[in-house]
């Protein structure tokens, strides 16, 4: 495939002819959609329209993403519309962080003010024997759990993740001083870091649900700890595809020492998923 022209060479913003990715896309979502809600209600095409829906998402995926790498590696895009791609990465991220804000304002929410106000003098008639400690399950909930410590999953997992930034940074920097051989490695390196602790996290969740009776039902504690651990093992996930796909990109040799955004777009994403992952280690597994 020959070489994407440089920026600043296409004279005109690039506007994308008419595409059908994106009602393609709506259907298949809104396949998805119709499938989860029949099978809830125990209706017997659900889990078959889920499946349906949600393969015919990935073919929509593989299409749209394959038609703009085709225009980028055609030479189709400006300087200008690159500045666009960087800036819409940027809110995107940025719409993730108040993603992530939302749930640890909430856990924030629970532990300094709703508990402790829970087990003060106005509600001791209520709930007497409630001490108002973290962690809890609340105040009206007898089932007992252990909370899930620092030791020794969560610590390896933060050195997984802290080690697969590191890898990310030396194939950047491979990259840029067109390496190939070492771009490639370390790539597939950070793939690997990646799949690695999402395999600890399945492992942990099995060991918190059967011998800790930490569940979604165990109160506040179990609800927090399986919406930011489970949404951030969601988020490693989508960085793990991506950053596959920019593997085999890399492979084919699409990208030059400086031109190269998509790259840089899903190492900020991945440096992201980093960083939240050190919030949760601290505030969930420490504090």
């Amino acid at each position: 495939m020959s070489a994407p022209a440089a920026l600043g060479t296409t004279p005109a913003y690039f506007i994308p002819e008419p595409s059908s990715w994106p009602i393609k896309g709506s259907i298949a979502l809104l396949l998805m959609i119709i499938g989860a809600v029949t099978w809830i209600n125990g209706v017997l095409p659900g889990p078959y329209g889920l499946a349906a829906g949600f393969a015919y998402l990935v073919y929509v995926l593989f299409g749209w993403f394959g038609a703009v790498i085709g225009e980028s590696e055609g030479g189709r895009y400006s300087e200008q519309v690159d500045t666009s791609f960087r800036w819409s990465m940027s809110w995107f991220i940025f719409s993730e962080v108040m993603f992530f804000a939302a749930f640890f304002g909430a856990l924030f929410y629970a532990r300094q003010l709703a508990v402790p106000w829970l087990s003060d003098l106005d509600h001791k008639l209520l709930w007497p024997d409630f001490a108002g400690q973290w962690p809890t399950a609340g105040p009206d909930l007898a089932e007992k759990f252990t909370p899930m410590g620092p030791f020794w999953i969560p610590t390896i997992n933060t050195l997984l993740l802290l080690s697969s930034g590191v890898t990310l940074t030396i194939a950047h920097h491979a990259l840029k001083d067109n390496k190939r051989g070492v771009l490639n490695l370390f790539m597939f390196l950070t793939i690997a870091l990646g799949a690695i602790f999402l395999g600890f996290q399945a492992y942990e969740y099995a060991h918190a649900y059967s011998d800790l009776n930490l569940k979604l039902t165990t109160g506040i504690y179990g609800s927090t700890f399986y919406m930011l651990t489970g949404f951030h093992g969601f988020h490693v996930t989508i960085g793990a595809i991506m950053l596959t796909v920019i593997l085999f990109r890399c492979i084919k040799g699409h990208f030059t020492s400086d031109q190269h955004f998509a790259f840089e777009a899903v190492a900020w994403y991945w440096h992201f998923v980093d960083v939240v992952w050190l919030g949760l280690y601290i505030v969930i597994y420490w504090l």
